[in-house]
């Protein structure tokens, strides 16, 4: 099984986390994030509540009981030690630098994130490369295609309030929407 480690971006948006989440729980590929990502995510986290005036004690709660369940269902996706490497990796943006170390310390096949233009091929060591999601996502469909049509009705039948058909065409409508149209136009013909 290959190892993907999920840039902040991906893990943000609350479906694009859970229909990544999901397929890696169908043992598609082995996910990994590192705490430097899990503070990034806390954080953005909090200015979008914020923004939309959720209560700080409501998004703490929400946050910690969230890395708690990624903990529990991956526990070996936190990816610790990688914190000396930093200074081996040059990137236009020396902030970035933690998730590429990271994904090497965890031993990454790929690094799934939006920030193309963050992570340059020439700056990365091989064999380690980025896909977006929508890259990710349909090449995992097109080597796992029952599993991950499995997820999304998975992450369907949790959203409940459409009733799992139309949530999992909604979900995948949503994801054309947020980087994802490639994806979602492999997908919506089974929804």
């Amino acid at each position: 099984m290959f190892s993907a480690l999920l840039d902040t971006c991906v893990l943000v948006p609350s479906l694009k986390r859970d229909a990544l989440l999901e397929i890696a729980e169908r043992r598609v590929y082995r996910p990994l994030w590192s705490p430097a990502i899990l503070g990034e995510l806390d954080r953005a986290i909090h200015r979008i509540q914020q923004r939309k005036g959720v209560d700080p004690q409501f998004t703490r709660t929400y946050v910690s009981r969230l890395v708690s369940q990624m903990g529990a269902a991956f526990p070996d996706a936190l990816v610790t030690g990688w914190e000396p490497l930093v200074g081996t990796v040059e990137l236009p943006d020396s902030n970035d630098r933690h998730v590429v170390v990271a994904a090497i310390a965890g031993r990454a096949d790929v690094i799934v994130t939006e920030n193309q233009a963050d992570f340059p091929s020439e700056k990365l060591p091989r064999p380690l490369f980025t896909q977006t999601t929508d890259t990710f996502l349909l090449d995992s469909f097109d080597l796992y295609l029952k599993p991950v049509l499995d997820a999304i009705r998975r992450v369907a039948d949790r959203t409940g309030r459409l009733g799992p058909p139309r949530a999992a065409r909604y979900i995948v409508q949503w994801l054309g929407k947020q980087d994802c149209p490639q994806f979602a136009a492999a997908v919506s013909p089974a929804f």
